[in-house]
C-alpha cells in the first residue's frame, strides 16, 4: 500500500514538472484594451483607423456615481494601407499591448463602403486570434467613422455600448435598424443567395461637440449618436439604404420584429391608432411552378391596441375586425413595398436564394450564377398577412367618446 502510495506521488511531481503555467501571460496593467475601431479612407488614399481604448479607472469611478471630468475613452489614431499595419502603427504610440478580444463595434465609413466595400476590410479581422467574431458592425452615414467611435455619451459611458444598445433597441421596437455582427456579415457575403444588410448610424446634433466631456455634462445631449436606416450591400460593396417603412418592411420579411408599434390611419386622422405587437412569426416558402421560382410569404401577428385617438367602440366585433384587416394591408404594403425594392437594387437581402438551395438544390445549381441579376429581380411573390386584436387595454372605449356626447 506505501508503495502504491509512494508511486502515486512520484508521477505527481514528475507531472508538475512539465506545468509551465501561463508562460505567455499579459497583465491587465499592460494592456490597452480596444471597445471600437472605425476606418475612413483620407485624401491621400491611406486607410485612417481610429481606435476606442477604455480607460478603466474613470469608468469605475463613472459607474459608482462619482463622476468627474476625465473621458472613460481615449481615442488613437493611425494612418496606414491595409488594417494590419493600423494595428502596428496604433501600437507605437500607446505604452501598452492594444488589445482586440474585448472590441465589440466596428465602424466603416459610408465611402469606403461604398467605393471599396467589405471583402478587403474583414480578411484582417477575420483571421485575427483576438477579434471575436460577434463584434458588431455599422456604416456611418453621413459622417466620418471616426466621429461615432470619438463621441462621448452620457448614459453609456462606452460609447461603443451605446450604438449597439441603440441598435438593438431600434430594431425590436420600431423595425428600422438591424444588429448584424462581424460573422454573420461575412457569412452573407460568402453566400450567392443572400446579400449583407447593415444598419448605418451617424451623430446628430452639434458635432463639433461630439469629443468634448461638456457633451456629456448636460441634460440635452449636443451631439448625439443616432440609428440612421439599414445599409444594402450588393457585391460586398454598399449601394442604397432603407429608411421608414421599407427598413420596417424589409425587418418584417427577415422575421427580426419582436415588439413594434404599428400606427394606424383611421378616419381621416394620421396615426390615430396604436398597435403594438406581442408576437409575430414570419414564414417563408419557395416552391417551381413550371420550372420557375415562386415564393410565398405568410404573417401572422398578434398583438394589443395601446391607443386610439378617435372615438372608437371597442367592444364591437366588427370595429375589431375592420382595424385588424387594415393593419393586414398596411402591413402588406410595407412588405411588397420592401420587396420591390430590394428587385430593384438586385440585391437578395432577404435569403430567398439561400431557400431556394435548401428546398430545391438541384435546379438551385441552374439559377445560381444569374439569380441576383435575372431570376430575383422578377421573381413572383406572394405576400398574405394576418392581424389580431388580443386585447384593447383598461379602457373599451376611449374617453374621447364621452367628450363627443358631452359636447353635443
Amino acid at each position: 500500500m506505501n508503495r502504491k502510495r509512494l508511486v502515486l506521488l512520484l508521477m505527481m511531481l514528475i507531472a508538475a514538472t512539465f506545468t509551465t503555467g501561463c508562460w505567455d501571460k499579459t497583465e491587465l496593467n499592460e494592456m490597452a484594451i480596444v471597445s471600437a475601431v472605425g476606418l475612413d479612407r483620407n485624401k491621400e488614399g491611406k486607410l485612417v483607423g481610429t481606435f476606442q481604448i477604455i480607460n478603466p479607472g474613470n469608468v469605475a469611478g463613472a459607474l459608482q456615481g462619482g463622476g468627474g471630468t476625465n473621458p472613460p475613452i481615449s481615442i488613437y489614431r493611425a494612418t496606414g494601407d491595409n488594417v494590419l499595419e493600423l494595428d502596428s502603427v496604433a501600437s507605437t504610440k500607446i505604452s501598452r499591448d492594444m488589445y482586440f478580444a474585448h472590441a465589440n463595434l466596428v465602424v466603416i465609413s459610408e465611402e469606403l463602403a461604398k467605393e471599396e466595400g467589405l471583402n478587403d476590410i474583414f480578411d484582417a479581422f477575420e483571421r485575427s486570434p483576438e477579434f471575436r467574431g460577434t463584434t458588431r458592425i455599422v456604416i456611418a452615414r453621413g459622417v466620418k467613422a471616426k466621429d461615432i467611435v470619438e463621441t462621448l455619451t452620457a448614459i453609456d459611458k462606452v460609447s461603443a455600448e451605446k450604438v449597439i444598445r441603440t441598435i438593438e433597441t431600434t430594431e425590436k421596437t420600431q423595425g428600422k435598424s438591424i444588429s448584424i455582427n462581424l460573422q454573420e456579415v461575412i457569412k452573407n457575403l460568402l453566400s450567392t443567395g443572400k446579400e449583407p444588410i447593415i444598419s448605418g448610424f451617424t451623430v446628430r446634433g452639434n458635432k463639433g461637440k461630439e469629443d468634448k466631456m461638456e457633451n456629456t455634462m448636460s441634460s440635452d445631449i449636443e451631439a448625439n449618436p443616432t440609428a440612421a436606416g439599414i445599409g444594402v450591400f450588393k457585391d460586398g460593396k454598399l449601394i442604397d439604404w432603407l429608411d421608414g417603412d421599407q427598413a420596417i418592411g424589409s425587418m418584417w420579411v427577415l422575421d427580426r420584429i419582436e415588439n413594434a408599434h404599428l400606427n394606424l390611419d383611421w378616419e381621416g386622422k394620421k396615426d390615430a391608432i396604436t398597435y403594438s405587437v406581442i408576437r409575430q412569426k414570419t414564414n417563408i416558402g419557395a416552391k417551381l411552378v413550371n420550372g420557375k421560382p415562386k415564393i410565398s410569404i405568410k404573417v401572422r401577428a398578434e398583438g394589443d391596441i395601446r391607443e386610439a385617438n378617435v372615438p372608437l367602440n371597442l367592444t364591437d366585433m366588427h370595429v375589431l375586425i375592420d382595424i385588424e384587416r387594415k393593419l393586414a394591408k398596411d402591413l402588406k404594403k410595407e412588405m411588397e413595398d420592401a420587396i420591390v425594392r430590394a428587385q430593384k437594387n438586385k440585391s437578395d437581402i432577404f435569403g430567398i436564394g439561400e431557400l431556394m438551395h435548401e428546398s430545391h438544390p438541384k435546379e438551385w445549381k441552374k439559377l445560381e450564377k444569374n439569380w441576383d441579376d435575372d431570376t430575383f429581380p422578377e421573381l413572383e411573390v406572394d405576400v398574405q398577412v394576418e392581424t389580431f386584436i388580443r386585447r384593447t387595454g383598461l379602457r373599451n372605449k376611449p374617453f374621447l367618446s364621452n367628450l363627443q356626447k358631452k359636447d353635443q
